[in-house]
């Protein structure tokens, strides 16, 4: 069976090491079972993509939406790397899985307009799934609303030019999108609980998602919520092209 390959922005180990834990158990993944590749080591890796059987993209503190002139020399190159690798990835079809930078990465290839707007802080919500999404493999049969963890200083504006939408949310109108048959993208997390969420809340204290004084209360308030509909999504993902040979 080919591996799974995980690629991930996040500079900081702590963070890294557990979200990368989280697509394993959520995911129904084996170590064995995928390729990890940080990108904050490794901004520019040789990818074939036939050497895999499908990608999951995870979050980063990184905002595509600043000016270029605020970007650090790193984020300037995991970006580029992505405009390249996802023009394989959208030509080809091939099986993605975006989530929340991973997201907004793939919304920039396509075009569309990516801003504050519809941020979000850390926490749980509700979203819904859309008539178009009840269709989707991923999604058909599950409930029409669910709760899920977010947490994001930016977003797609709106759907991308050729995508369906397939979860939305007052808050935030574009949730989940898809490109082709196998090409996936989530603003909310598919792989997070709240002991995962209280990790960022923590590390991420100071990186402008939320008040600094506010994290205690934002603890409080999401330390006892669940999102099983998230992780079934993940998982049919997985399940989906386990077997892809």
């Amino acid at each position: 069976m080919k591996k799974f390959l995980i690629l991930q922005l996040r500079p900081e180990d702590e963070t890294t090491k557990s979200e990368l834990e989280s697509f394993l158990r959520f995911g129904g993944l084996a170590a064995h079972e995928v390729k990890q590749i940080r990108l904050d080591k490794e901004p520019n890796p040789q990818i074939d993509l036939h050497d895999y059987s499908a990608i999951l993209v995870g979050g980063s503190p990184f905002d595509v939406s600043i000016p270029e002139e605020e970007k650090s020399e790193l984020q300037k190159k995991i970006e580029q790397f992505f405009m390249n690798f996802l023009h394989r990835v959208v030509s080809e079809d091939f099986p993605f899985l975006g989530v929340c930078a991973g997201n907004g990465l793939l919304g920039k290839y396509s075009g569309v307009s990516i801003s504050n707007t519809y941020a979000e802080p850390l926490g749980n919500v509700e979203i819904t799934i859309t008539d178009t999404g009840a269709k989707d493999p991923l999604l058909k049969g599950l409930p029409r609303k669910f709760s899920a963890f977010v947490g994001h200083k930016e977003a797609c504006n709106n759907t991308p030019p050729g995508a369906e939408l397939l979860v939305t949310s007052e808050a935030c109108p574009v949730q989940m999108f898809r490109f082709k048959e196998n090409i996936y993208s989530a603003q909310f997390h598919l792989e997070a609980d709240a002991d995962e969420f209280i990790l960022r809340i923590k590390v991420y204290r100071y990186n402008g998602y939320f008040p600094p004084s506010q994290a205690q209360e934002l603890i409080e308030a999401i330390k006892d919520k669940e999102a099983p509909v998230p992780h079934e999504i993940l998982r049919r993902f997985v399940n989906r092209y386990k077997s892809r040979a």
